[in-house]
């Protein structure tokens, strides 16, 4: 059974408005968000440069753009329970000042063999943590009701992968290949110490005392620490795989250049951070599960359709944009449904694990995608797969977690006594 939120840890009483200080925190989280992504994101349009360099296989371009992914993921969940422990206005101004080790790394001397770069990645991958730091940050400023959309807005900052996606490539082109690095690097620095100045935590915010091995424990046995992390593997890992493997799928697939497939990428990510937050605000009014169940519809169909391997012009566009809009929806709405049903002292440790689901599940596909192309050179039967999973998680949405929301007499209620859209049976 999932459980009910609770309303303590600063977060403004359920009706009332934010105060404005909440919404400079979001836009500071938000902003930090972007920045420690794009830091992480920073190897993968230069995926097929390394492959072509280096002369790396599918599967080991796959590795390469993969392990920042998996270990930021696994990182999240020691992270989020350091966040609730010690709050966001200490934890972001420390992960964004220790991803800018790796990015120096790689940048100036960790590119020039496989076994340099898996090593720069592997520590690349503490950006990815940053969002465990800002859920737990910004859903203690907020009160339930609007809670979807600021953790949609703050959701955005995975837009922070557009950023790499349309600039690492023309920086190394321009300049060097240290250029990206060495700039994303300053941005961090800046953004470490604008953080430690201007970050704060909520009032009154609920503290947990228990040692962190407990607090893992007992978000373990939560319901809802596994009903979302299910959906969001497939929502937020489809856009993280498709985020770091869709430069390398549309050259191979489709022949394009290294710039338009990084740019094409771009457009898939930018389409899919815009409608994160517009997931979230559907979520707040229309309920997490419905909004959860059109999303992965749409995965299906998209998925199915791109399996066949359409032309770019319209029907690939259309599909891989289909999904992005789906991919990206159904994120913001798995973390409306966290927000509204996560007892407050639990946001951090909870989101870690779900988090790290989302990242696993984005760590997969590449890998089978490479060894799918490697040996059937198609794409085919790993988009098969996608739509066979997403199709799996809209049937588990539809009875599993539609089940769990209807919380009868605990599920949450606004001010005025009415439940809150998330309790809505329906789909």
């Amino acid at each position: 059974m999932v459980q009910p939120l609770k309303s303590k840890g600063g977060s403004s009483p359920s009706g009332a408005p934010a105060p404005g200080q909440a919404w400079l925190i979001l836009a500071l989280a938000t902003i930090g968000f972007a920045v420690n992504f794009w830091a992480w994101a920073l190897l993968s349009p230069l995926g097929p440069r390394f492959k072509d360099s280096l002369d790396l296989s599918s599967f080991e371009q796959s590795l390469l753009v993969a392990v920042p992914v998996v270990v930021g993921s696994l990182g999240r969940v020691p992270v989020g329970a350091l966040t609730d422990r010690f709050g966001g206005r200490v934890m972001f101004p420390i992960v964004s000042a220790a991803t800018i080790v790796p990015v120096l790394y790689l940048g100036l001397a960790g590119h020039d063999s496989l076994a340099a770069l898996l090593v720069g990645g592997f520590f690349l991958g503490i950006g990815g943590t940053a969002f465990a730091v800002g859920v737990p940050l910004v859903n203690a400023w907020f009160p339930p009701e609007r809670r979807g959309l600021a953790i949609g807005v703050f959701g955005a900052g995975m837009g922070g992968t557009a950023i790499s996606a349309l600039t690492t490539v023309k920086l190394v082109d321009a300049s060097s290949m240290a250029t990206p690095f060495l700039i994303t690097a300053a941005v961090l620095a800046a953004y470490a110490v604008v953080a430690a100045l201007l970050l704060r935590d909520a009032p009154g915010r609920t503290v947990p005392t228990e040692p962190l091995i407990r607090r893992l424990a007992a978000t373990a046995r939560l319901g809802i620490t596994w009903q979302a992390s299910a959906l969001y593997a497939v929502a937020f890992g489809g856009y993280v795989a498709f985020s770091v493997y869709l430069p390398t799928y549309l050259r191979t697939g489709y022949g394009l250049t290294q710039a338009d497939a990084a740019n094409r990428m771009a457009g898939f990510v930018l389409l899919a951070v815009a409608m994160r937050p517009v997931g979230g605000w559907l979520s707040d009014r229309l309920g997490p599960v419905r909004v959860l169940a059109g999303s992965l519809a749409v995965v299906v169909a998209g998925a199915v359709v791109q399996s066949f391997t359409p032309a770019l012009a319209p029907m690939g566009t259309v599909a891989f944009l289909a999904m992005a809009a789906a991919l990206g929806a159904g994120s913001g709405a798995t973390f409306a449904l966290v927000a509204l049903l996560t007892p407050a002292d639990r946001v951090g440790s909870v989101t870690g694990v779900v988090g790290a689901a989302g990242g696993l599940g984005g760590f997969l596909p590449p890998l089978v995608m490479g060894s799918l192309y490697g040996a059937y050179e198609t794409y085919a039967a790993g988009l098969a797969l996608l739509a066979i999973v997403a199709a799996a998680a809209l049937a588990f949405t539809l009875t599993g977690v539609r089940a769990a929301v209807r919380g009868g007499d605990r599920a949450p209620r606004t001010a005025r006594g009415r439940r809150h859209p998330a309790a809505r049976t329906t789909a």
